[in-house]
Parts: structure tokens; sequence; C-alpha cells
């Protein structure tokens, strides 16, 4: 086991009706007002929304609302948010959703606390370590992104399309409310998109260059399996509690550090998408499983034995008269076959945007590589060159 430092602060509240706790969860943060975040109508029209305030109100806590995020959460609404936040006081922010209202929450406490900064140019473009925020708490409504437990935020700049995103220890929710029924009535979509996404971050921390983590790899196994597993289950019956509270509890552990412990995170395909979802306005799940196979691909010849070693603890493949290489790309088509199964796409034209001209997958690489000054990956370093073909190879 390599060294490593592991800080995971999150008070978490799971089970039914949990979301009537958010008022005492904030009030013993000391807050006073509360600016709750969330997304569309359906939180308001199932009466989650109300729920939730009530319950701050009963705890004698004032509050404001700004509703409105997308998936790819937008810049300007951060904006607004901080401008909100200023001007009312308020001092704590409580996000009613998924990875994009919780992102979105992030970066206006990171704005509100810091008026002699810029969210976007100074925090977002990283000419600037974030030096302090307003608390954060979660009602957690999709299994996903696992924002509720990390302490990463992603945004998109609707000027400028770019997307970036910023890791912070203030990043971290306070609390994190978990109630696997309000996940009951998502659509499909939004369902297997967060599957991969829960998926995806356990992958980008166990392909990487450290294969002597045996725990974390374990951690990691086990995941994914329960995920696979569950998934199936809740797409098939999507009020089964048993699959869905399996599904939201791997998403907190899958983005929260502990499955990758000792190791160092690769995180390309996520570079990758972020591309995607920035020119493209795609959703982040179908981003990654669309270029995922492509850049699993490319990499494999950098230790075969990792994805062999995949194929089986993951997907029971079996080993008989297999090399590494035959096995690692066995269980590579077996994770694409998943994805079709839930279908969510393994290529460029399935994601929805067609298959790209030329100069359109050049210029992904091109801002994937930020104007060719980064490379991305630690599995196998990537490069502007690697970039491309990787796109390249998607590109169908």
């Amino acid at each position: 086991m390599q060294a490593f430092d592991f800080y995971s602060p999150t008070h978490i509240v799971f089970g039914p009706g949990t979301e009537n706790q958010a008022g005492s969860l904030a009030a013993a943060q000391g807050a006073k007002r509360v600016l709750v975040v969330y997304g569309g109508h359906s939180a308001q029209k199932s009466g989650l929304i109300d729920r939730v305030t009530k319950s701050l109100e009963d705890a004698g806590l004032c509050w404001e609302a700004l509703g409105g995020v997308q998936p790819n959460p937008r810049l300007s609404l951060v904006r607004k948010g901080i401008e909100i936040a200023r001007e009312t006081g308020v001092d704590l922010l409580l996000a009613v959703g998924g990875g994009s209202v919780i992102d979105t929450a992030k970066a206006i406490a990171d704005g509100a606390a810091n008026p002699q900064y810029d969210v976007w140019n100074d925090f977002w473009l990283k000419k600037v370590v974030v030096p302090g925020a307003l608390p954060v708490g979660a009602v957690l409504t999709i299994p996903a992104a696992g924002s509720e437990t990390s302490d990463s935020a992603v945004i998109t700049n609707d000027e400028t399309k770019q997307k970036r995103g910023v890791n912070s220890p203030f990043h971290r929710p306070k609390f994190a409310i978990l109630n696997p029924e309000l996940t009951y009535t998502l659509p499909k979509f939004q369902l297997t998109c967060g599957i991969v996404d829960i998926m995806m971050h356990t992958l980008e921390r166990y392909f990487n260059p450290i294969t002597t983590n045996e725990l974390s790899d374990e951690f990691a196994e086990g995941l994914l399996r329960t995920t696979i597993r569950n998934g199936r289950r809740a797409v098939a019956t999507p009020k089964d509690y048993q699959a869905t509270s399996e599904l939201m509890w791997c998403g907190s552990r899958s983005h929260n550090g502990l499955t990758g412990l000792g190791g160092k995170m690769d995180f390309a395909t996520h570079q990758l998408g972020h591309e995607l979802g920035a020119m493209f306005d795609v959703t982040h799940g179908a981003s990654l499983s669309a270029t995922w196979g492509s850049w699993a691909r490319y990499v494999i010849v950098a230790n075969p034995s990792r994805f062999a070693q995949y194929a089986v603890k993951v997907w029971g493949l079996s080993t008989e008269g297999k090399d590494d290489m035959t096995l690692g790309l066995e269980g590579i088509a077996a994770t694409e076959a998943f994805f079709r199964e839930l279908s969510m796409p393994t290529c460029l034209s399935e994601l929805g945007v067609g298959v790209l001209s030329d100069e359109t997958i050049q210029e992904l690489a091109y801002r994937c590589a930020f104007q060719n000054t980064r490379t991305i990956g630690t599995f196998r370093v990537l490069d502007h060159n690697d970039i491309l073909k990787i796109y390249q190879a998607a590109n169908h």
C-alpha cells in the first residue's frame, strides 16, 4: 500500500424521508440564512423543495432560492447566485439535485465568501487557490457524480465554451442527505448516465500506474460489480429500493477518493468528455461512455495485465487460453456491451453529434490539450497527438 492523505468529512444522512432533516443539519452548521439551489421544475412539482424549505423554516432559518441549474452547469447562473448570496447575507448553500446543482452551489460558495476575487478568472482558471468558502449541504436526487462527498466542482463558461474543474477541501459538503426514494421518478436516460458516471469515477482511479494498492483495488472492483448488478435492476425496476439505495451509496463512495487511495488518478476520459460537453452541450455521462472504449484500447499497451485483472475481477471473464492483451480487450468489450445494454453511446455518432469533420476533431484535441500546453492522464500520459488519435478512434 502506497502513501496517501485521505480526508472525507461529510456527514451522511441516508434513508427514506431524510430530506426533512435539512433544516436541523443546516442549523447545526450555525446557518441563519440559506440559499437553496436547484435545477428544473421537477423538484418543485414533486414537493421536494417545499419539504426542504419547510424543514428550514421549522429550524428557524431564513432562506432564498435559485433555480434553473442545467446539465453542464453555467457560470452565468453561478454569478447570479453569488450576487444573491452577497446581497442577502446567505451563510450556507443547500443544493437540492444532482452533480450539476451541487457543483453550482460549490462555485457560488467560493465566490460569495471571497468578494476580492473573480470566481472564474481567479479560481477556475487557477490563478488563485480558493482560500475559503461558505459551507455547502446537499440533498441528493440523482446517484451519479458523487459531488455530495467530493472535493471537486466543474463549471462551464457559457461565453467562452470552456468547461473546467477545481478541487478544493472547501468543496467537501458539510452534510449530504441521501434518500434513494427521490430517484424513483428519474427519466431512464438520467439514471443510465448516472450509472456510467459512477463507474467512470471508479475506473479513472483504478486505471493508474501504481498497482500495489491491494485494498484500494478491492474497493474499486467491488464497487464496480455492485454498480453493474444494481444498475441493471434499477433500470428494469425504477422503484426497487434495494437497487437504488446501493447505486446511491456507490455514487458517493466512487468520488470521495476511497477507491483510489495510494494511486495517481488518471481522469483522461473526463478531460475528453469535458471538451465534448463544452462544445456540444452533451450530457456528461454520455460523453464518458462515448469515449472510454477508444481511450482504453489506446492505452492498454501501457499495462495489459491491469486490464486483464479488470476483466476477471469485475466481469468474471475466463483466463483459459488467453494472454493479458486478449483478456484485457475482452474486458473493454464487456464494458462497452454493458453501456449498450443501458442504451448509452459508445462512439461520437451515438452520442448525437454525428461523425465530426477532421477540422472539428482537431479543434477538440487542441482544446483538450489547453492549446497544446498540457498532457492528460497517468495510466498512460497523453499529449495533443495522443488525444487527437483517441477522438479519431471514437469518431464513427
